[in-house]
């Protein structure tokens, strides 16, 4: 009787054992894989965290420069590195801030006309434009944009160049940002006041004065559309010696003006 006890103890002893072998690995799964949940979140949080520490200062900096003239861009910055380390030659960067009741409308109407006919009625982006770009890019070899106004001064005002989607991306919540924070005139202001009209010339204060030595109150039709056609690529024109090409643009640019009219950009 003894021996029968002692072996039914045995054989209970083994048997759960083995349960409790098998039985582990089944606990231990919901316990795996929450921890790999939580490394998973891990780098989502900090970058959450990263964004909410990092995005009302942004804001703040684009809602104080909607009444604070910008005393820089990233692009004038990086101009500015670059003939300091000797990476690029030029004249003396030039920057001067002009604020719109001294720019002439045709100065104005000359720049939305070239970059962003549709400026006073999108919201940041030309889904039209883009739509004809990406028809555009798949039949020819050369490559054509749609950034808007708008676009254009975020990046300007604090990217950089060249093409990235992180970029891309950087310069479309700012872009909102900026839709948002500002209205269409201090937009357009500020875009007259960072755009480069010429190798290291920036806004139509500095171009004024170094290509016609005037102030852009004196700008003539002609001037303004020579310097809104040097926009596409500012280091190869000139609106001092045009080409003729620049001249046929910015004959294409005064056709476009009277087209669109004086009121395009009354923005009262």
């Amino acid at each position: 009787m003894a021996g029968y006890a002692a072996l039914h103890f045995k054989f209970t002893s083994s048997n759960m054992a083995r349960k409790t072998t098998t039985s582990s690995p089944r606990r231990a799964k919901p316990r795996t894989a929450a921890k790999k949940h939580a490394a998973s979140e891990g780098p989502l949080r900090r970058v959450l965290h990263v964004v909410g520490w990092i995005l009302p200062g942004i804001v703040a900096v684009i809602l104080i420069l909607r009444f604070v003239p910008p005393p820089t861009s990233a692009f004038i910055i990086t101009c500015q590195v670059e003939r300091m380390l000797g990476l690029a030659s030029g004249p003396a960067v030039m920057h001067e801030w002009t604020p719109m009741r001294r720019i002439p409308r045709h100065m104005a109407l000359a720049l939305v006309a070239a970059e962003d006919q549709n400026f006073p009625n999108h919201f940041g982006f030309d889904v039209d434009a883009i739509a004809r770009a990406v028809e555009h890019n798949k039949k020819s070899q050369s490559v054509r944009g749609a950034s808007t106004i708008s676009q254009q001064t975020a990046k300007n005002l604090f990217l950089w160049s060249g093409r990235s989607y992180v970029r891309k991306g950087l310069e479309a919540g700012l872009t909102v940002l900026i839709e948002l924070l500002w209205s269409k005139e201090r937009i357009l202001e500020v875009y007259l006041n960072i755009a480069e009209f010429g190798n290291g010339t920036y806004g139509v204060g500095a171009a004024a004065k170094r290509f016609f030595g005037k102030t852009p109150a004196g700008l003539t039709t002609r001037e303004a559309t020579l310097l809104a056609s040097v926009l596409p690529n500012p280091k190869r024109f000139s609106a001092a010696r045009p080409s003729s090409y620049l001249r046929q643009r910015a004959h294409w640019v005064q056709t476009q003006m009277k087209q669109l009219g004086p009121n395009h950009i009354d923005w009262r």
